[in-house]
């Protein structure tokens, strides 16, 4: 069991039967009263994201996922599939259960799947992708004296914004977890 100091992003507990993971949280003390702890939790099967307020000292039961390395292979319909890099072994996760995930996923990248009692749970990105700028904008020169942006569309179908320079058929790095961009790629 652990309590309300020891709550961190990225945490995953079991509460009321179901795995949740904390995307966010915050510790208020007000005038009066005693301070209690503000949760965004995250349902590891359904990727619904709730907010929850619990008393500090609260107590939680943490859960422990075992890491599978996987390789992304296709999308078809929905369906992502991946393959157990040391058995070899394929399977297919739906959209709901990789959320945003889907975003970042590039064939043939290796990643880690998170389960828990052999069932597939989530998936453990890196900090930052490299995804090729399918399309946007040509950049107007002479626009670039405020720092300006772009909307482009990347090769996995996510919308962020760029700088003017960036163009069609180059490859930037985002963040995999606020989907911004970082920088181009050489």
């Amino acid at each position: 069991m652990i309590d309300t100091g020891d709550l961190r992003k990225g945490l995953t507990l079991e509460m009321n039967g179901e795995l949740v993971r904390v995307v966010d949280f915050q510790h208020v003390k007000q005038g009066r009263g005693s301070a209690f702890v503000r949760l965004s939790l995250r349902n590891l099967r359904t990727g619904t994201i709730t907010q929850q307020t619990f008393q500090a000292g609260s107590k939680f039961t943490p859960v422990r996922l075992e890491r599978q390395r996987v390789q992304y292979l296709y999308n078809d319909e929905g369906q992502y599939h991946f393959m157990d890099v040391d058995t070899f072994e394929q399977f297919a996760l739906d959209k709901e259960t990789l959320g945003d995930a889907v975003n970042y996923l590039i064939e043939n990248e290796t990643i880690d799947l998170l389960t828990h009692n052999g069932q597939p749970i989530d998936v453990e990105l890196p900090v930052t992708v490299n995804l090729r700028v399918e399309q946007t904008e040509p950049g107007v020169r002479g626009d670039t004296a405020a720092g300006g942006s772009k909307p482009a569309r990347l090769e996995t179908g996510l919308t962020i914004n760029v700088p003017l320079f960036i163009n069609e058929g180059d490859v930037v790095t985002v963040d995999t977890r606020t989907g911004e961009y970082l920088g181009r790629v050489n």
